[in-house]
């Protein structure tokens, strides 16, 4: 029998706040009256845990689910210890922590002993109305961080390529000037072979032509083009000694660029598995504009468990697309929501973009918003909002999506459709 939250609760008997760090964690439990019962550091190894969990178990006896410990983070290492040491976890939002220890310290004084303390305390009195954080399915978990440390290595792509471009911008403007997509690898496959205009010359136009031809830029609008750069470019070059040195880096940034692209490769490949074999795949990849890059991520940032969002705003929230209501008095302001999972924000925000293209009805809401006078990123936001509320609803019923039915409700309950004007561009999908 699956018990309430409050039954839950009731069960909590002690209370522990645990501030985490790199190499040790300072923990303090209290009990229901609130009075300290342990405190200890431990390090982060096997034994430091091994040592956390004797204690606890000296305390509470050997079933510590009547342990609630309360942490400054819903994810790493720390946490994933807990939740295998049988402890109910409830994360804190660094914000609240910060409140909490102002209270226990109105001076303003910090220790990690303090914040462990404070912590335990708030989770004592407070914690009935939290959320437990509960385990996440292998298969979500590997997802999520495979499409995060993808979304980090295309961040470090793009910053190669900054690279690459401003070091070509002081020696080498003909390279620029020939290829305007170096994200391709073709583009770097040139600078490996030309690191200098000097060499590229020296090749003369059968190679160019050659290399043109092998890397398949042999387009008509393209490649008439590229010989006449090519044939020009010792007009304007940096520097003898700028372009040694330069060219170097270029080089040695372009075989980065090509491994990166290789791992990110690797990660595509395994991220596309564990989408296409995951039980809610029919879900995400019916959504329109997601794509086989969004549709993993938005699966993964949401999970599997379906009571984590109670409702639709709860959702919004979390992705960032509800804003932060701020009334006093007569007083009332509507501000950006910054407190939210970044990743599941950025994720609807591509989505949001990319729907445009496949529905009519993105489209016209988008409109609209950008002719009441909202910039284009408040105009997405908008639109994601009301991309979650249908996602939400489709998550929670386990069925795909069906354009015509959304776009029939959203005709039917949307007010504003009525207020649309004559200069409404409308996409078909």
């Amino acid at each position: 029998m699956n018990m309430t939250h409050d039954e839950l609760w009731q069960q909590r008997i002690y209370f522990a706040g645990l501030d985490w760090a790199k190499a040790k964690h300072d923990v303090v439990v209290v009990d229901r009256a609130g009075k300290i019962v342990m405190e200890m550091t431990l390090k982060h190894n096997a034994g430091g845990w091994k040592l956390f969990r004797e204690k606890l178990q000296e305390l509470a006896g050997p079933e510590l689910s009547v342990v609630a410990v309360v942490i400054e983070t819903n994810c790493g290492p720390a946490v994933e210890k807990l939740l295998e040491s049988g402890c109910s976890v409830y994360p804190i939002n660094p914000k609240a922590a910060q409140r909490y220890r102002d209270r226990k310290a109105p001076s303003g004084g910090k220790t990690d002993r303090l914040d462990a303390f404070s912590f335990s305390d708030a989770l004592r009195t407070d914690g009935h109305g939290w959320r437990q954080l509960k385990p996440d399915d292998p298969v979500v978990q590997e997802l999520r961080l495979l499409c995060r440390d993808e979304i980090g290595l295309i961040k470090q792509r793009t910053l190669f390529i900054n690279q690459l471009r401003e070091a070509l911008h002081e020696y080498y403007p003909a390279a620029l000037e020939a290829f305007d997509d170096w994200t391709m690898q073709t583009s770097w496959a040139f600078i490996e072979q030309y690191s200098t205009p000097l060499k590229l010359k020296k090749a003369g136009k059968r190679r160019w032509e050659k290399f043109l031809h092998s890397h398949r830029l042999y387009r008509p609008e393209t490649y008439q083009k590229r010989l006449e750069i090519f044939a020009r470019a010792t007009e304007f070059t940096g520097g003898e000694a700028v372009t040694k040195a330069k060219s170097i880096l270029a080089v040695s940034l372009a075989k980065q660029l090509r491994v990166l692209q290789q791992q990110l490769k690797v990660y595509r490949e395994r991220i596309e598995e564990l989408f296409q074999n995951h039980a809610d795949h029919d879900i995400f990849d019916s959504l329109p504009g997601a794509g086989d890059k969004l549709a993993p991520r938005l699966l993964s940032e949401l999970g599997e468990d379906r009571d984590r969002f109670g409702d639709c705003q709860s959702l919004q929230c979390y992705g960032g697309t509800a804003p932060v209501s701020f009334q006093s008095g007569q007083l009332h302001k509507v501000k950006f929501r910054y407190a939210c999972n970044k990743n599941l924000r950025a994720a609807v925000h591509l989505w949001a973009n990319l729907s445009r293209v496949k529905c009519s009805w993105a489209q016209i809401y988008y409109q609209q918003k950008r002719d009441e006078g909202k910039s284009h990123a408040c105009a997405l936001r908008c639109l994601g909002q009301r991309r979650l509320k249908i996602l939400w609803k489709m998550w929670q019923t386990k069925t795909p999506y069906d354009e015509q039915l959304h776009t029939s409700n959203q005709i039917k309950h949307g007010s504003w459709v009525l207020a649309l004007t004559p200069k409404t561009e409308v996409l078909q999908p």
